[in-house]
């Protein structure tokens, strides 16, 4: 048993995984409507394409941007009505996680805190744009992710394979 026991409980919470929100951005947006005003007396039946992709970088020792990049294509037949492109950026604190924790944080957690933004801000500048409002669907970044950590697997494995053939 510790002498000090807040002096142990300190110690102890230094040890565990911290996670803190410090900052919410728009790093780009872009919007286009190449064919208004004739797209507007089309009949509104819209395709709309989602790409989206996330990237991180280390800014310190525990903090880190998280930048989730979409781009929303809407056609209406063969025309574009408007092409919106956005990166929604972040900075977290993540402390405490490593490996792959730290690439779920990173990779899954993060993208899933700055979606709404994103998606309020799309939402934002295509009413400005004059059209009905759009309310992307949400995504499961978890999915993604694990897609992206499987897809990267079965190519070092691929790869390996190949390394022994030779």
């Amino acid at each position: 048993m510790a002498d000090n026991p807040q002096a142990a409980a300190g110690a102890q919470n230094a040890n565990q995984p911290q996670f803190a929100l410090q900052r919410i951005y728009v790093k780009d947006l872009s919007f286009e409507s190449p064919n208004s005003p004739a797209v507007f007396q089309e009949q509104w039946k819209p395709q709309v394409n989602l790409d989206l992709n996330t990237s991180h970088s280390k800014i310190s020792d525990n903090q880190y941007e998280v930048v989730l990049s979409l781009t929303v294509t809407t056609k209406v037949g063969d025309k574009v009505a408007y092409l919106v492109e956005i990166q929604q950026a972040g900075v977290f604190m993540v402390q405490g996680f490593e490996g792959p924790q730290l690439g779920q944080m990173l990779g899954a957690y993060c993208p899933n805190i700055l979606f709404p933004y994103a998606r309020e801000a799309i939402d934002g500048v295509v009413g400005k744009g004059s059209f009905p409002a759009l309310m992307l669907a949400p995504v499961n970044f978890d999915a993604i992710y694990a897609q992206a950590l499987k897809r990267k697997q079965d190519e070092a494995q691929a790869e390996a394979a190949e390394g022994q053939a030779h």
